[in-house]
């Protein structure tokens, strides 16, 4: 039997926060966006049709949420390595790639941030 390769996706999460290294940043809060991938076994939630068999983006998002609204980092890179270990831990999943963009962070470019991969163990 294959392990399957499904995700479960959140895509382009909009979260204000205190982000930054530079004194300007650490007085207003800026726009990061998020894009989460979640390797997770599709089968059961699709067999039984019921919300307690999958993993429920909504309550991964409210929890990112939570967490990034109250954060004080200064890296975008430490704040993606805390996310994705948060979502490790608290939801169960066995792999999460995360996308954290900062919009606005370069002059000339859309957005700048960091792509990370990590899993259980």
């Amino acid at each position: 039997m294959s392990v399957p390769q499904d995700r479960v996706f959140i895509e382009g999460l909009q979260i204000e926060a205190l982000i930054g290294i530079y004194d300007w940043e650490r007085r207003i809060r800026q726009p990061l966006v998020f894009d989460i991938e979640m390797a997770f076994d599709n089968r059961k939630p699709a067999a039984t049709d019921a919300i307690e068999d999958t993993l429920d983006y909504k309550a991964v998002s409210k929890r990112i949420i939570a967490f990034v609204s109250a954060s004080d980092f200064g890296l975008v890179e430490t704040l993606a390595e805390r996310c994705a270990a948060l979502i490790l831990e608290e939801f169960g999943v066995q792999h999460v790639r995360l996308k954290l963009s900062k919009p606005g962070a370069v002059r000339g470019a859309r957005a700048v941030g960091v792509m990370i991969e990590r899993s259980r163990g």
